[in-house]
């Protein structure tokens, strides 16, 4: 499973705008060819380790090619599946309980424990390459989990969203993530009384 996400991750940073600079080199050639492209304008430094072909590249691809193992998640995947019509200020992304805290700026870190990271997270494409964000069955759950840090205007409108959706949604694994968090039955509650 990890080296699909690897392989993926690779062969996306290949063929599309977002790329660390070890792609970037032997895209170009030599670290030189490198320097020349950034020079010329035809590709661009946009932090530390990633090039992009465009001056603005999507900033969820950004944060997939920066941090593979983190998911997209919260506000930022709340957006990306048109569940909130707020962009958000900072991309949210999840991470391992003990991975290094994320110092650059425009990021949102959510700690998480390293057994529940994975459960629903899916590759996708995004607007320039490939996503690893949360899906919509198990961001429902991690909105529930965070109900009472939303804005509750916010979360209304997230709910109604989501209830406008329950045909697509897969209930039964909305249920199976539920049970993977010890409040389960206080969002069981949420679940039936709010969503469905």
């Amino acid at each position: 499973e990890l080296c699909l996400c690897v392989c993926l991750c690779y062969h996306a940073a290949m063929s599309e705008t977002v790329m660390t600079y070890e792609t970037a080199v032997k895209q170009v050639g030599s670290r030189s060819a490198l320097e020349t492209k950034v020079d010329d304008g035809k590709l661009f430094k946009i932090g530390r380790g990633i090039y992009a072909t465009t001056k603005h590249p999507d900033p969820l691809v950004v944060a997939h090619i920066t941090y593979p193992n983190a998911v997209i998640t919260m506000d930022s995947a709340l957006y990306f599946y048109s569940l909130t019509d707020a962009p958000p200020d900072e991309v949210h992304i999840a991470t391992e309980r003990d991975a290094t805290r994320i110092s650059r700026s425009g990021y949102r870190q959510y700690f998480t424990e390293k057994n529940l990271l994975e459960p629903g997270a899916v590759e996708v494409a995004g607007n320039q390459g490939y996503i690893r964000i949360y899906d919509k069955e198990r961001l429902l759950v991690e909105v529930m989990r965070r109900q009472a840090s939303l804005p509750l205007d916010y979360y209304k409108e997230i709910i109604e969203s989501y209830r406008h959706i329950t045909e697509e949604l897969d209930i039964r694994l909305v249920e199976d993530y539920m049970a993977l968090f010890k409040r389960q039955n206080a969002m069981f509650d949420i679940l039936q009384r709010e969503v469905l």
